[in-house]
């Protein structure tokens, strides 16, 4: 018995197959031919064409109350930088006098001096606080009015063509 070495490789052992199902034909079965009668076909096109119609009146609706929304925004957003133009214009009157009122108050001799120009510039700051407090709001008012408007109009209009 010689003992030899076979340098040849070896094969590598195959893994087990997977398990698998079994392997069936689905049965055809025979559907019988029937035809859907002409009154529910004709009813299920109404109904289908109602849907259709139905829904493009809530997308235009829906597209022109984004519109008016939109619009309504522009409207608020140029109407929010004129009251802050308008505040920005008081506050600079305001402070502008305040200076004048000091420059003069250091200018007085005496302290009768001092209580005429006190007692004018109150009078005067209190006319000018009046008549700024009634421009703002009516700014204000205006503001408030024109976003509202369209915004109650559209969305009016909008229902309108919905229902």
């Amino acid at each position: 018995m010689s003992d030899t070495v076979s340098t040849a490789p070896k094969a590598k052992a195959k893994p087990a197959p997977a398990f698998e199902l079994p392997k069936f034909e689905i049965p055809k079965f025979d559907v019988p031919k029937f035809e859907v009668p002409t009154a529910y076909r004709e009813f299920a096109e109404k109904g289908i064409s109602q849907a259709k119609e139905n829904y493009e009146k809530f997308k235009s609706a829906a597209e022109e109350a984004t519109d008016v929304l939109e619009d309504t925004y522009a409207t608020a957003s140029k109407g929010a930088a004129t009251y802050g133009q308008k505040v920005i214009e008081t506050a600079r009157a305001n402070a502008n006098a305040a200076f004048d009122f000091y420059g003069e108050l250091f200018s007085a001799k005496s302290y009768s001096d001092v209580l005429e120009i006190s007692t004018a510039y109150l009078h005067k700051q209190f006319d000018t606080l009046t008549a700024q407090s009634k421009d703002l709001a009516a700014c204000a008012q205006k503001v408030a009015t024109e976003t509202a408007e369209p915004l109650k109009e559209g969305f009016a209009s909008a229902m309108k063509k919905a229902a």
